[in-house]
């Protein structure tokens, strides 16, 4: 037996993170065991069957332009899951609104005008969208730095916008859209800092980041099932059932396996990567991690409500595009909506339509029985598409997660955890995590279950760190505009600062 294998490496959380994780460290020899508290790996983006046999999951996922180590990691596991990249919509009661290009097929432009340019505005005036040129310095002073999350968290994204002169029309019609199912809560519920990192990844830093494939499939099926199989055959145990409910630590402070009610699973080191509302869950029944404020204070730390819903029609209806994001329909809350259709193998050849309705920030739906769910989500689709009125839902799936997604409230970055923790064997993943690389949502996931790995091999000095690789590098312009920006920044850090 190689010294590497006889380290025991425990993962709790079966999604991007602890897969990420435990794909690593199993082919690097060690011994490691996932666990997962569901029936299947994945959380929100798994999927799973309705008793009628129909695929359904917790709302659609994107896979965006620079999710650079996901599409890597899915090439080298030889899949083929995703779509061609998607034009989207976005409506609102009074109809569409825009509609976006292929960022990538256009001329490319000196980032960010190709977004100004290329998106196609129905209604908006050319002079509201210029409201947004000033705050242009906001994301050049916001460099994902400590200090710049520092600077920015406790202001709301709301504040922001309203301090660098965008207009109330190009918030309410752009930018709060964009964050209702972005970060999945209203302007005035939405970290600034946050709000900056978001918009520059997934929208600003270059043309093409804005362009998005999607899953033919659940991400369960087309992606994490076969990769359980080569995490099986490189010697890597993943057991489901297994809700975590204790993590056990000796004298010396370090920590020595995890308990799952009464079962015992032994570690020489912990990752967790499992979701803020999961972590809590596990400081709350907890003997040990209470005693450590950092993990006390996850409480005041909180997840954001989704609702997932699937309608079957009894008809062919025109949909324009796959992809659609709505606004102004509940004002707390954003909500997508897909043709799974054109997105799914599963439903290419449906005579019917078959379509997708996710709700974020969506508490105030949650009480609602499903039958008013469905009436409201069929009533919504009929605003924006008029074919969806004369069509009859013939079935429909309503899933209800409760904090399932992560909120990003001003001043949450305080109460953030990094990778490493006040216990030295046990570390941190997943989209909640801080981390330096820049990414979002499930790259940054993945990617932060790359970085634990490391730790642990770094730990025990054996086996090859994962090669994760970085964002692609800010624009000349833009570097030059940091470069500048953190220059006046130091020189006038001497000066009296009263706050």
């Amino acid at each position: 037996m190689s010294m590497s294998k006889s380290k025991k490496v425990i993962v709790i959380g079966a999604g991007w993170a602890g897969l990420g994780a435990t794909s690593h460290l199993a082919e690097q020899g060690y011994d490691v065991t996932l666990l997962e508290a569901a029936p299947y790996p994945g959380g929100l983006v798994a999927g799973w069957k309705t008793p009628g046999g129909k695929s359904v999951e917790g709302g659609i996922h994107g896979f965006w332009y620079p999710y650079r180590n996901i599409f890597s990691k899915v090439k080298q596991l030889n899949l083929d899951p995703f779509t061609r990249f998607t034009r989207s919509s976005q409506y609102s009661p009074a109809g569409l609104e825009v509609e976006s290009p292929i960022f990538q097929d256009e001329p490319r432009l000196p980032s960010p005008l190709g977004t100004f340019v290329y998106t196609n505005f129905k209604r908006l005036p050319l002079s509201d969208r210029l409201s947004a040129l000033p705050l242009l310095y906001s994301v050049i002073d916001f460099d994902n730095s400590d200090e710049a999350w520092q600077r920015y968290d406790k202001m709301t994204a709301r504040e922001l916008f309203k301090q660098y002169g965008v207009s109330e029309r190009l918030y309410k019609e752009s930018f709060e859209p964009m964050l209702l199912v972005g970060l999945f809560a209203p302007g005035e519920q939405c970290s600034a800092a946050a709000a900056l990192g978001m918009l520059y990844y997934f929208i600003l830093a270059h043309q093409p980041d804005f362009d998005v494939v999607w899953c033919r499939g659940t991400v369960g099926e087309k992606i994490f099932k076969p990769w359980i199989e080569e995490i099986e055959k490189a010697g890597g145990r993943v057991l489901t059932n297994k809700r975590v409910s204790d993590i056990a630590i000796d004298d010396a402070g370090k920590a020595i396996g995890v308990k799952c009610g009464d079962e015992f699973f032994a570690a020489d080191a912990i990752i967790s990567s499992v979701s803020i509302t999961g972590m809590k869950k596990i400081v709350e029944s907890s003997s040990t991690l209470n005693n450590y404020a950092q993990f006390r204070n996850l409480a005041n730390l909180k997840g954001i409500d989704v609702l997932a819903t699937r309608l079957w029609f009894d008809r062919k209806i025109n949909i324009p595009l796959p992809s659609n994001a709505c606004f102004g329909f509940d004002t707390t809350t954003g909500w997508t909506f897909f043709d799974l259709n054109d997105l799914h193998d599963e439903y290419h050849d449906e005579p019917n339509t078959v379509i997708e309705a996710d709700f974020y920030h969506a508490n105030q739906l949650l009480s609602m029985s499903d039958e008013q769910i469905i009436e409201k989500v069929h009533r919504d689709l009929t605003t924006c598409i008029s074919g969806f009125g004369a069509a009859k839902v013939t079935d429909s799936s309503v899933i209800r997660v409760k904090e399932g997604v992560t909120h990003f409230f001003p001043g949450s970055y305080q109460n953030l955890l990094s990778a490493k923790t006040d216990i030295p064997n046990l570390y941190m993943s997943g989209d909640w995590i801080v981390t330096r690389h820049g990414s979002w949502s499930q790259e940054k996931a993945y990617v932060t279950g790359l970085e634990a790995a490391n730790l642990i091999i770094k730990e025990f000095g054996m086996g090859s760190s994962a090669n994760i690789l970085a964002i692609e590098a800010d624009e000349p312009h833009i570097q030059v505009a940091r470069t500048i920006n953190k220059t006046v920044r130091d020189w006038t850090q001497f000066l009296p600062n009263y706050w």
